[in-house]
């Protein structure tokens, strides 16, 4: 039974969403919904009873450098707790808050009303908090499906950072999870707010290109081999024991972990136990685009084909440092996805448009299309940073743009590319079982974390 103060949130949650009448509607066709109807009042104040209040769980580089600030700075959330296995980081994000919110004073976006923000090393104790509404799961690639499905079994709305998984299999379980429980899910992407990774794919989805008959994806280089690495001791600051969590037990080495006391790129995104690389890192960012644009974000591909180079044997970073991988839908569309730089390009029978990463709308034909209007009645695309996304769907008990059955199926297209390579084989998949066709060799490898050819 949920405690008065848990009821109470509820109901002026759903008090909120009646207010919001068409706001919901109006993000379903495209418009970006007003601040003031997400709660960012323009006053600069809010009641602390009307703010979400946030756990965070994971405090490296990229919930300091991106996911914190944006819940400090909205007026409607209030984070309360952090999390982190590294005890310097998690000192440095509870000073991180209190002192955001020290500042702001007492009209800020978050302001604590004097009550400090808690510090966790056990995310389960976070998650055991009856005040914390909603999480940002901000872990290394191996703890998001254990911490996500808890946070949704314990009532937390989730946030997490993409890739959501380390195999097929969790992330069915996840989505499954995710829907049983009626918990808001968003899959932490950022590249659907992007105007031109929008703009390009509301043109594929209302016919501007033609018939769509390819699309191609990629990624930037940047995994690299490791030679072996000595064992090393533990850092004092750091609980190794719980951030290896659901990993095989391994010897500690600074390149399997994080660097001591710094915010620096960390080597588990390079070992397989813990990360794909950017097969499915970066690989989840464009592959979600190929996936929006072609209409095809909830289900997949039905074959894949997929070639690859692996690091020197026996060395600590064992991920792909370079792939090429060709997909196949039952409705005739082509992928060619590779190891290239972040881009997406979608060609139709009557013209072509591409987005790069941090640059634009490049290669276009024809030119026209960048002045085309997309019509009333017309799809429509939402367009709003992913983190608004989430806080608008808290609030109306709504659907996120990427939940996760998207964030699922994104990172199975990346498994299925990844399986291919190797067993070295073209395989056939059928999206809606979620097998593959006749071949019980590559079905067993939809349930445990890929390892690298000399470690399968």
């Amino acid at each position: 039974m949920a405690s008065n103060s848990q009821a109470g949130r509820l109901g002026r949650r759903e008090l909120l969403r009646r207010a919001m009448g068409g706001a919901a509607a109006a993000a379903a066709g495209g418009f970006v919904v007003p601040a003031a109807a997400l709660g960012a009042k323009r006053s600069g104040r809010l009641a602390p009873s009307e703010r979400i209040t946030i756990g965070m769980i994971g405090m490296g580089r990229q919930a300091v450098y991106a996911n914190a600030p944006f819940f400090l700075n909205r007026l409607d959330a209030q984070v309360v707790a952090v999390c982190d296995v590294d005890a310097w980081r998690l000192d440095n994000a509870v000073k991180q808050v209190d002192g955001h919110y020290a500042k702001a004073g007492a009209a800020g976006a978050g302001a604590s009303a004097g009550k400090g923000c808690a510090g966790y090393r056990d995310y389960r104790q976070l998650l055991a908090r009856e005040d914390v509404d909603a999480v940002m799961i901000s872990t290394p690639d191996h703890w998001h499906v254990p911490q996500s499905l808890d946070a949704v079994r314990a009532g937390k709305d989730v946030c997490c950072e993409k890739p959501l998984t380390l195999s097929v299999a969790e992330g069915r379980v996840l989505a499954d999870t995710a829907r049983r429980y009626g918990r808001v899910f968003r899959t932490d992407s950022e590249f659907r707010s992007q105007w031109y990774f929008h703009r390009a794919c509301e043109l594929v989805r209302n016919g501007r290109i033609g018939k769509l008959v390819r699309i191609e994806t990629g990624v930037p280089r940047g995994d690299v081999g490791c030679k072996p690495q000595p064992v090393m001791p533990v850092p004092a600051e750091l609980d190794y024991d719980l951030w290896l969590g659901p990993a095989p037990v391994a010897a500690y080495t600074v390149n399997r972990v994080h660097p001591v006391k710094g915010y620096g790129r960390p080597g588990w995104m390079r070992v397989r136990d813990y990360c794909d690389g950017m097969i499915c890192n970066w690989g989840t960012h464009l592959n979600d685009i190929a996936q929006w644009g072609n209409g095809t974000d909830r289900t997949g591909p039905v074959e894949a084909e997929g070639r690859g180079e692996w690091p020197t044997e026996g060395g600590l970073w064992n991920v792909l440092v370079a792939f090429d991988v060709r997909y196949k839908y039952a409705s005739g569309v082509e992928l060619h996805y590779t190891m290239d730089r972040p881009y997406v390009r979608f060609e139709g029978a009557e013209g072509h448009i591409q987005a790069d990463y941090g640059v634009g709308l490049g290669d276009v034909e024809p030119r026209s299309l960048l002045k085309e209007v997309i019509r009333p009645g017309e799809v429509h695309l939402p367009l709003m940073p992913e983190k608004t996304d989430f806080m608008a769907a808290i609030k109306t008990r709504g659907q996120t743009l990427a939940d996760a059955e998207v964030g699922h199926r994104t990172n199975s297209l990346c498994h299925l590319g990844h399986i291919s390579i190797l067993l070295g084989r073209k395989l056939r998949w059928d999206p809606q079982a979620e097998q593959f066709v006749g071949d019980p060799e590559a079905d067993r490898m939809l349930t445990r974390p890929l390892r690298s050819p000399w470690t399968l």
